[in-house]
């Protein structure tokens, strides 16, 4: 369960989650303190840590629109925060899935800032208000990327259990 730290729009860009002028912070140890950076009470509280982990931001259609950077996934995983949308942009969708930011799509989500949700399967309920709203499931082999913390944590298991297989024969 996680608490709706910010509710956003439509067509939030890249640009506003992570602004350009930034571009040359690419380290993911670094690029969380740039999130959000223009919505300056926001990323205050990002910043200062008032944000838990697990936090939620709710948003609209086509999250993550405008320009391939994958810094604004990494600078959103940097805060451990989930994202709760109607879509995601193409590319950002996949930035998502190989930085292994927590990403749940669910097209008809209301949601308030300070409303209390939690993900059930493949349901999200608004614990606040008591309304459920259907997940687009993403495919298992992606939502495995994504549990196992990115593209780069999943293939080095999947290499490790290999040389182990390998080892036993």
């Amino acid at each position: 369960m996680g608490k709706v730290v910010l509710k956003l729009e439509d067509d939030i860009s890249t640009d506003v989650i992570y602004p350009g002028r930034y571009m040359a912070t690419v380290l993911p140890s670094e690029t969380p303190r740039f999130a959000f950076a223009d919505m300056t009470d926001f990323n205050g509280a990002l910043t200062a840590g008032r944000v838990p982990p697990g936090s939620m931001i709710v948003a609209g259609k086509n999250f993550g629109c405008g320009s391939s950077r994958e810094q604004a996934v990494s600078a959103l995983k940097g805060h451990e925060l989930t994202i709760v949308a109607h879509s995601f942009a193409r590319i950002f969708l996949q930035n998502a899935i190989n930085l292994g930011l927590r990403i749940v799509t669910a097209p008809g989500i209301e949601a308030a800032g300070g409303d209390e949700m939690s993900v059930r399967g493949e349901t999200v309920v608004n614990e606040t208000s008591g309304a459920s709203y259907p997940v687009v499931k993403l495919p298992q082999a992606r939502q495995a990327i994504i549990d196992a913390g990115g593209l780069i944590p999943f293939t080095r298991k999947r290499l490790l259990q290999k040389k182990s297989g390998d080892s036993h024969n």
